[in-house]
């Protein structure tokens, strides 16, 4: 970078010399060289440029490579921001996947959960229907068992009051009942067995 800088200066400095030596050319004849004008024209070259790389081209040359510094040192944080960016991306996509996939495992728990607890309320549900059927079967066996427990006792009441208007006397009470009962309980298991 310096040494074209250099050069870039040197020939600006030369470019003037071409239109001196045409008007001096003028005058003289074509191809005669002026041995002065150069030798000067070189001695000022020579002291313009150790001013020139001595003050200018130092300072100059500083601010170029201090500017390329910083423009790398921007590029690199640059690069740097740019990778901790695509890194904070990618943590936070996966945070975002993670929390979709944690909610549809809550959904599909959920889900369970609630087709248990249905579940359950039916077997439940189930199971309190069939206790009350059979707490009404037994409560209806036994009222069928106390009616006709009581028909019975009637039988053997109105069959006792017909043998005795039939008789007319009066049978003793309690052997006649339970004669009574026997046969009526006799008739009840030939009925129950036929």
């Amino acid at each position: 970078m310096r040494l074209s800088f250099v050069r870039s200066i040197a020939l600006f400095l030369i470019s003037p010399l071409p239109l001196l030596a045409q008007e001096a050319e003028a005058t003289r004849p074509f191809m005669k060289p002026d041995t002065g004008l150069m030798f000067w024209t070189l001695i000022i070259f020579v002291i313009l440029m150790f001013v020139l790389s001595r003050y200018a081209f130092g300072p100059l040359t500083r601010a170029v490579q201090a500017r390329e510094k910083a423009l790398q040192d921007a590029i690199d944080a640059a690069k740097t921001d740019r990778d901790a960016a695509a890194k904070l991306l990618s943590e936070h996509q996966a945070q975002i996947e993670a929390a979709r996939n944690d909610a549809q495992k809550f959904i599909a728990e959920g889900r369970a959960v609630a087709e248990k607890m249905r579940t359950d309320m039916i077997e439940q549900t189930r199971k309190e229907q069939q206790d009350m059927l059979d707490r009404a079967r037994r409560d209806i066996e036994g009222e069928k068992d106390k009616a006709i427990s009581q028909l019975r006792r009637e039988a053997v009441d109105l069959a006792l009051a017909g043998a005795s208007k039939v008789i007319e006397q009066n049978l003793e009470s309690q052997k006649n009942r339970q004669l009574v009962e026997s046969y009526l309980a006799s008739i009840g298991t030939l009925q129950v067995g036929q």
